[in-house]
């Protein structure tokens, strides 16, 4: 059941939405410093903190980082879980040892036990000569295995003594050896689920499971986004030899508007090309890159979809399950249009500017964020603004949601029922 089938005072719904159109970015643009961006921030063995989530993640790395206790950080791909061993790393008691990664995806199913433990001389072909492995090679420090999920069953059991032992044993070698290292595994699957499928091992899991540190994504977090694009202009400016200063309050929020589904490595990636990109010294929406999805190349980037001459609002015949086909409009699909209208009317009323569009709501910015992403008007791996022009007169906004709210329920309930 569409909403151009209902009318409100003679008029369709349709009509009252037609001037739903795009049109160019305004020339007037609030430019942001760096400095700006980063207020409120610190960083801490090589992380960025602002957000409440991050200072308690570090609250937990400081009071494990002076034990050389196994550590399992859980989290999904991109969220910075190297970041947080090597903070594990450089707050504890051997900050100047080794800091050794391996991602045990990249284990060589034949030489996998040889990568871990090391081999000597002859144990197999081509073992021209003697291999200290990813354990001995960390002695003294810090051994960082990503993907701890990826581990083959087979090589779990050697694994746990060596955890349990402080010891390994090279492959073709008698002579055990006594390694003095913390182990931090990280994973972005499901431990558990997967012990219980019998895919991983219950006594290792425990064993590394000990001490656990939840790293959440960075759509939990949107308060850092600022932040964390200071940091990576900052980081690009030096690799590339640039000097990007500024970014438009626009650009910015077309970034805090994204799902991020990619994390924080995601939001590095979307940066390095924006300072690529720009010819000055600052950042702007056309300098943010686009999704794949634009192989045709028009309004590929943009964040909000643009809305139908109906404002794209519709209402989906029958409830959950099909249920009361007779009654089509359940309150909670009333109640999801209406905010998604009165959202879409407050970016159109602001051009598209979620700072201001949450004054006229009466929210804080980042609940209209989660407006965006909730109501479907966000598309994940998109980076430009949704800008809409307005017929609103200066200075009578702020009385605009609740009429047209208004008429939007009233032609919603006086519509006759379908009965067909």
């Amino acid at each position: 059941m569409r909403l151009q089938e209902y009318s409100a005072n003679g008029s369709t719904v349709a009509a009252a939405m037609q001037n739903f159109r795009p049109e160019p970015a305004a020339d007037a643009c609030e430019w942001l410093s760096l400095e700006h961006l980063a207020h409120g921030s610190e960083r801490v063995g090589g992380m960025v903190v602002r957000s409440a989530q991050v200072r308690k993640l570090l609250k937990t790395i400081s009071r494990l980082s002076p034990y050389k206790g196994t550590v399992l950080i859980h989290g999904e791909s991109g969220t910075g879980k190297e970041l947080v061993a090597r903070a594990l790393h450089t707050l504890g008691t051997a900050p100047s040892g080794p800091f050794v990664t391996f991602n045990c995806s990249n284990l060589v199913d034949s030489l996998a036990e040889s990568q871990l433990f090391g081999h000597v001389r002859g144990a197999f072909t081509d073992a021209r000569d003697d291999s200290l492995g990813y354990f001995r090679s960390a002695n003294g420090g810090t051994l960082f295995l990503d993907e701890i999920g990826e581990l083959p069953l087979r090589l779990q059991p050697k694994l746990l003594r060596a955890v349990e032992t402080h010891e390994v044993q090279p492959v073709g070698s008698s002579r055990s050896y006594t390694v003095d290292i913390r182990l931090v595994a990280a994973t972005n699957r499901d431990l558990r689920a997967m012990v219980k499928a019998g895919q991983f091992r219950d006594d290792l899991y425990y064993r590394l499971n000990a001490a656990a540190i939840l790293v959440p994504p960075l759509r939990e977090r949107p308060d850092a986004i600022a932040a964390f694009v200071a940091h990576f202009i900052e980081h690009f400016n030096r690799l590339f030899g640039k000097d990007v200063k500024l970014i438009s309050r626009a650009a910015l929020d077309a970034l805090c508007a994204n799902q991020w589904l990619g994390n924080v490595r995601e939001l590095g990636h979307v940066i390095e090309s924006a300072v690529l990109m720009t010819d000055t010294d600052r950042i702007d929406l056309d300098d943010l890159p686009v999704g794949p999805e634009d192989a045709a190349g028009e309004a590929i980037g943009v964040p909000v979809k643009t809305a139908a001459p109906n404002g794209g609002l519709e209402l989906v015949e029958g409830g959950a399950n099909g249920a009361a086909k007779d009654w089509p409009y359940s309150l909670d699909a009333v109640i999801r249009e209406a905010s998604k209208l009165a959202l879409v009317r407050a970016l159109q009323a602001t051009e598209g500017n979620c700072h201001r569009a949450a004054e006229l709501l009466g929210v804080s910015r980042y609940t209209v964020y989660r407006m965006l992403n909730r109501l479907g008007l966000a598309e994940g791996r998109s980076y430009r603004m949704f800008r809409m022009s307005t017929e609103v007169q200066s200075g009578s906004h702020r009385n605009f949601f609740p009429g047209e709210l208004s008429h939007f329920l009233s032609s919603l309930l006086a519509a006759p029922r379908d009965t067909a």
